[in-house]
């Protein structure tokens, strides 16, 4: 019988450094009429305690990514491990086991994360109960009070705003001490005072809790309060935003507005993947004239260690 934790699942490496490791990882869906590919050799690292976003348009396949890493579906062929775990071998009960034990997953749905007539602190304790945890009480109780909700502990889901459930579904879903958290649209249902609110958790959790933690959003405004951001594009990962200076650096130097210059603190980056293929911008492609299929010249000035990219004819 196998385990998460036996030696054909783990992945030994010189290199310890990454939770998460995707080499060209593709995802095929297959019915009897139609075969949609959902990711097309993606790649990605994220290293361990590191809190990143990844962002995309409906349909680049960014979702499909988060139920792997949560171990909600499986991957069609390529590499994925979490934590050393080759994911690409993992049995059933491995699966079960991986959900219980390494990975926490927010959703943006709280019909999935609560319990409706269960109170605040009930519902955190409920997966300590399902593992046969011991002071679950306790545990439970610390979980709220780094959410700031110890005040609404006793509190049935009808009784809280969305913002507060969204909060106790954090809480939920750090109960069994994960090493990797995934958020899912975390702040796509309340106001933009409450979405910081939310981040601000999840910064702090990221810092004292030493856990990776990993958002999907299409929220442009959230993306930009997070020092890394990918995007996925088609399948593939397509480029990455890296904040210049961090977040915290940048709250001293907004403009009079207090809004942030974008050129001045962030920088977006194409993505080469392992077989050297990269994915232009949709702006620069725009910019240059060119689509899907057309013909590009490349050439390469070596003295100043540049590539430029033509229109070809």
């Amino acid at each position: 019988m196998s385990d998460a934790h036996s030696s054909e699942n783990i992945v030994t490496s010189e290199d310890d450094k990454y939770m998460i490791r995707c080499e060209n990882l593709v995802k095929i869906y297959k019915t009897d009429e139609i075969e949609v590919v959902a990711l097309q050799g993606l790649d990605l690292d994220v290293e361990r305690g590191e809190l990143m976003a990844i962002v995309g348009n409906s349909g680049s396949g960014k979702s499909t990514l988060l139920n792997m890493l949560g171990g909600l579906d499986r991957p069609s062929a390529g590499s994925l491990t979490v934590d050393g775990k080759n994911l690409l071998k993992f049995s059933d009960k491995d699966y079960m086991d991986y959900k219980r034990n390494t990975v926490g997953f927010v959703w943006q749905n709280n019909a999935r994360n609560l319990i409706p007539y269960l109170t605040a602190v009930q519902n955190v304790e409920m997966p300590m109960i399902l593992k046969g945890k011991k002071q679950r009480r306790q545990r439970a109780l610390e979980l709220l009070e780094k959410v700031g909700l110890s005040n609404r502990r006793n509190s049935r889901l009808d009784q809280m705003s969305g913002g507060e459930q969204q909060r106790v579904a954090i809480a939920i879903a750090l109960a069994n001490q994960p090493k990797l958290l995934l958020a899912d649209e975390p702040t796509g249902s309340v106001d933009t005072k409450t979405s910081n609110v939310i981040l601000d958790i999840f910064k702090e959790l990221n810092r004292t809790e030493q856990i990776t933690v990993v958002i999907v959003t299409h929220d442009v405004k959230l993306a930009r309060h997070i020092d890394r951001v990918v995007a996925i594009r088609d399948g593939r990962t397509s480029s990455e935003i890296i904040r210049k200076r961090s977040y915290a650096e940048d709250l001293s130097e907004m403009n009079d507005t207090g809004e942030e210059d974008d050129e001045a603190v962030r920088e977006e980056l194409v993505v080469l993947d392992r077989s050297g293929r990269l994915q232009l911008p949709k702006d620069y492609m725009e910019s240059l004239g060119i689509r899907g299929g057309d013909k590009v010249k490349v050439e390469l000035d070596g003295e100043n260690e540049r590539m430029f990219l033509f229109k070809s004819g």
